[in-house]
């Protein structure tokens, strides 16, 4: 069943937050359906718009949707670890804002053979690149107990991680693990009553796990974020959407990194001349949330949150 339905999460205060002009060059580095990118595309006259996504269906849709908007754009299968690569091939050296919108899009979610949840018995797949040889699939059946404890507890930050790990392990000695509803099955089995009977699905942290090692989200994230921020111009802004605590950390510490100097206290033996200052500063210092309105309209957005950075020097 494919879906081309996303609903695209802050909208409003994501794209207010580029302070978008209308001569600039901003990416999308999770371009997925295009809500994002039609919005930034709309405001621009003479300026560019670069959407990078691995998902062949995304980008079909997308380059639909933006076509019928303007012509000022480009759309670029790749990861958006390669963001240097990408621009320098399109002769690019600075832009004027980047977008992110991270996680899996809800067209993604809602395709079942895509193997991202649990709410549908398909595939152990989860790859949002399709070229990608590793699979969900691959690992619960390949994985050796110790790396599937570490992914599930690193990437899922899952409680019962060792017993789910065991029980897969053996259960692929009679017979492999093929769909997701394979995969449910044991983890219900490796959880006390108690777990299972809370709100919440058990599996989530799980499939968000595997999602995560399949494609290497939260090292590419790390990537492209360091490269980007060398890329914008002065007062150029990069706005990032996440949507769970590892994603939210990687950003928070990034950007704290390159917003912050530290041991710049005033006193009466450092001269305010010569205080360092920072090249980049935070336009939210407290994290944005979704408005009561999106959360009645979207349920997903629930975990959404939302930081921005601008470049000063």
């Amino acid at each position: 069943m494919k879906s081309n339905y996303h609903y695209s999460v802050m909208l409003n205060e994501s794209i207010d937050g580029l302070n978008i002009k209308e001569n600039g060059i901003y990416v999308d580095c999770t371009l997925g359906r295009g809500g994002h990118a039609s919005k930034i595309l709309s405001q621009l006259k003479t300026g560019l718009l670069i959407g990078i996504d691995q998902d062949q269906e995304a980008i079909d849709y997308s380059k639909e949707l933006l076509s019928s908007i303007s012509s000022n754009y480009k759309v670029v299968k790749n990861n958006f670890r390669n963001i240097d690569k990408i621009l320098e091939e399109l002769n690019i050296n600075k832009i004027d804002g980047a977008i992110y919108d991270l996680g899996v899009s809800s067209p993604q979610f809602d395709e079942d053979y895509r193997g991202f949840s649990y709410k549908f018995d398909s595939s152990l797949d989860m790859r949002m690149d399709q070229n990608n040889p590793l699979t969900a699939k691959y690992i619960v059946n390949n994985y050796s107990l110790n790396d599937l404890v570490r992914i599930f507890k690193e990437y899922g930050e899952e409680k019962y991680s060792y017993s789910i790990a065991k029980n897969i392990v053996e259960q692929r000695k009679s017979k492999e693990i093929c769909t997701t509803f394979d995969l449910v099955e044991i983890i219900k089995k490796s959880k006390p009553t108690k777990e299972l009977n809370k709100k919440g699905h058990p599996a989530k942290q799980i499939f968000q796990a595997l999602r995560i090692e399949v494609n290497d989200e939260l090292n590419a994230l790390e990537d492209s974020l360091n490269k980007i921020l060398k890329l914008l111009n002065v007062g150029g802004r990069l706005v990032v959407i996440s949507f769970h605590s590892l994603e939210d950390r990687i950003v928070k510490n990034i950007f704290k990194e390159n917003s912050v100097v530290e041991g710049n206290r005033v006193n009466e033996i450092i001269d305010p001349k010569n205080i360092k200052q920072a090249n980049y500063r935070s336009i939210n210092k407290k994290v944005i949330f979704p408005s009561d309105k999106e959360l009645e309209e979207n349920s997903r957005s629930k975990s959404a949150k939302l930081r921005i950075l601008e470049r000063l020097r």
